[in-house]
């Protein structure tokens, strides 16, 4: 290896002689010393194969040695809390002084904990995904799944922090909810995908504790609750069978059969088992009677507890048919499961199985949401790190303008979904302490399905977004982005597509007889009146105004329609909804003091965009009869070979 560069003309300059006056060049005439060969214009034909291939050679070394120099900065990001001045600025806004001063300490000392200690386990636990071994050495099946260090760690982490107990203590009211979903938003993109079996966890003790907490439940719900790792445990939610997805009460094929004893033996395949290594679940099955009969439909549909491992470690009559082999989420263990006469005790009235699971659908939908806005903050922090650092044609990436436009449009994003969700675990907590209104509730029950298909969808875009504008860096699977994308993804299928989820909309509209619109409409009405005050806000109101006008026009003629309108509709009636309420949010926190820091990032952006895409496409007849034939065609004609 050579100790320093020499510029290549020293080494190519020519060895011949000048015909007038033989002038040789100074460059000939020195002696040269290149590994070992001695080279002078006398011995230049002698060495002249050996000194071509020394020079191709150090011209490789020189190109090499340039290639290695070449390196992009590493976009970092420290305290995650101390970094979200739009998280802390919310927190100000709204906790009594007394909460605010206690929760940000707490805050403070959980998101450097994050940042120095969680985030590594997080890192692990993507590099270590679960492994499934059916048999041991000996041929004996033991169906074990085996999970890394890192992510039991999690779990132990999970208890520490009250991840789970916060919301179920109560120790600050009706704002406890609010404080846990903080809490978890900061943990979710540094858990390495423990924030799943968290949401089902936290699904499972809502279920229980909306049952009374029973005696034969009080030991499972203090596990699910407790701040004790020894003593913590984590449920899964075994509802998806053979004939897959949202259809529960037609694809529902888990018997249960009754015993002397009064409990039951489960016999059925659960076709995707979310965090199988949990400790015990809650799952659907149908109740055979005294005839071999079951009833059809969600009100033959019962709802079952059942452990996963008795007290020795053996699984309940289980087994374990294999692992998923998912694009995402593969940090955590997802299986196919045969029950053979699961020993399971009935928890909810016969045949009122789905309504008692309804609880633990909306918890874990409110944790789809807290995931979606944690996955775009992350991205989007570690997105503006990088535009401080990365050097383009000649200047950094946030000195390009059509770069920091296009992350200031995703920061819109973000901050407009992160106030959806605030709003409505604001809605839990009041819920949950007998604080809440009938129209509050009424607004809750409608805007969880609604966050949960938006923010999703919203999760995607921005995921995708942000990874383009690292450019090619943010393809490349060891820079940890595409993992966050990948995981990204499932956000808006789990729990309900976008689609699933629209139609329980309508669902909640046609329950309710309409009255949850005129909640729906009144409560941002009512936000927009202490918002018209402010100059600086009056087009946000004016625009969300105009497409509260164009909601109930569409309203007002849907309403002698057919129902097809309303289900070709559906989609964009949600849409419509989200991004209205989310106008209303977004007026309401810069009317009471919260900072968005530049007019690019004024609630009138948000407000910029189409608030009611569902009167936009019915005035372009996309949801007539019509319609419909024509969206069959377009699509299974195409299809025609």
């Amino acid at each position: 290896m050579f100790a320093c560069r020499l510029p290549l003309w020293r080494f190519s300059a020519t060895c011949k002689l000048r015909q007038s006056g033989h002038f040789v060049p100074w460059d000939s005439c020195q002696m040269l010393t290149i590994k070992g060969i001695n080279t002078t214009v006398g011995q230049e034909q002698q060495a002249g194969l050996k000194g071509k291939q020394v020079l191709e050679d150090l011209e490789m070394h020189l190109a090499r040695s340039e290639t290695e120099a070449l390196f992009h900065e590493q976009p970092e990001t420290g305290n995650p809390y101390l970094e979200d001045t739009f998280l802390r600025g919310y927190l100000k806004t709204h906790l009594p002084p007394k909460v605010l001063e206690e929760v940000h300490q707490d805050l403070e000392r959980f998101g450097s904990h994050l940042h120095s200690k969680i985030q590594p386990l997080s890192r692990e636990c993507e590099l270590n995904p679960p492994v499934f071994r059916q048999y041991d050495a000996w041929g004996r099946r033991v169906d074990h799944i085996h999970t890394c260090s890192a992510w039991r760690r999690m779990k132990e982490i999970s208890a520490e922090e009250g991840l789970i107990a916060e919301a179920y203590e109560r120790r600050y009211s009706n704002w406890s909810r609010l404080y846990q979903a903080v809490k978890l938003y900061l943990f979710s993109s540094s858990s390495g995908g423990f924030n799943c079996p968290l949401a089902m966890t936290d699904g499972a003790a809502k279920v229980i504790e909306s049952l009374g907490i029973p005696g034969s439940l009080k030991n499972a719900f203090d596990r699910l609750t407790t701040r004790d790792p020894q003593q913590f445990w984590t449920s899964g939610q075994w509802m998806t069978e053979r004939r897959g997805g949202s259809d529960v009460a037609n694809g529902t094929e888990t018997v249960a059969r009754k015993q002397p004893d009064g409990s039951y033996r489960l016999y059925g395949f659960k076709w995707f088992t979310s965090a199988a290594d949990s400790d015990m679940t809650l799952t659907l099955a149908r109740i055979v009677d005294a005839e071999g009969q079951c009833t059809q439909g969600s009100r033959g549909l019962s709802l079952f507890f059942l452990r996963v491992r008795d007290e020795e470690g053996k699984l309940n009559n289980i087994q374990v048919q294999r692992l998923k082999d998912k694009l995402g989420t593969r940090q955590m263990a997802t299986a196919e499961l045969w029950l053979q006469g699961a020993r399971a005790e009935l928890i909810s009235a016969e045949g009122r199985g789905v309504a008692a699971i309804s609880n633990m659908l909306n918890i874990t939908r409110i944790h789809n949401v807290i995931g979606a806005v944690a996955s775009m903050r992350r991205m989007m922090s570690l997105s503006r790190d990088y535009a401080r650092k990365r050097v383009a044609f000649g200047k950094l990436l946030k000195d390009h303008p059509l770069h920091m436009q296009t992350i200031a449009r995703m920061e819109v994003q973000v901050r407009g979904a992160f106030l959806l969700l605030m709003e409505i675990v604001h809605l839990l907590g009041l819920a949950e302490t007998n604080l809440a209104s009938e129209q509050e509730q009424l607004l809750l029950r409608l805007l969880v399905p609604v966050a949960k298909l938006y923010t999703g969808k919203q999760a995607s875009a921005v995921a995708v977004e942000a990874m383009e504008s690292f450019g090619g860096q943010g393809y490349m699977e060891d820079t940890g982005l595409p993992v966050i994308v990948r995981d990204t993804l499932v956000l808006s299928i789990w729990e309900g597509t976008t689609n699933i989820l629209s139609l329980d909309v309508l669902r909640s509209l046609i329950k309710s007889q309409g009255q949850v619109v005129a909640v729906f409409l009144s409560t941002v009405q009512k936000k927009l009146e202490l918002a018209s005050g402010t100059e600086e806000l009056s087009p946000a109101v004016q625009q969300t105004r105009e497409a509260i006008g164009r909601l109930q026009q569409f309203l007002a003629g849907a309403g002698s329609e057919q129902a097809l309108t309303m289900e070709l509709a559906a989609r964009d009636f949600s849409y419509s909804l989200a991004r209205i309420y989310t106008g209303r949010a977004t007026a309401g926190t810069q009317n009471q003091g919260m900072v968005w820091h530049s007019p690019s990032l004024s609630p009138c952006r948000w407000c910029n965009q189409e608030l009611c895409p569902v009167a936009a496409e019915s005035a372009r007849g996309s949801y007539g009869a019509g319609a419909a034939l024509q969206d069959s065609a377009l699509v299974l004609g195409s299809s025609r070979l």
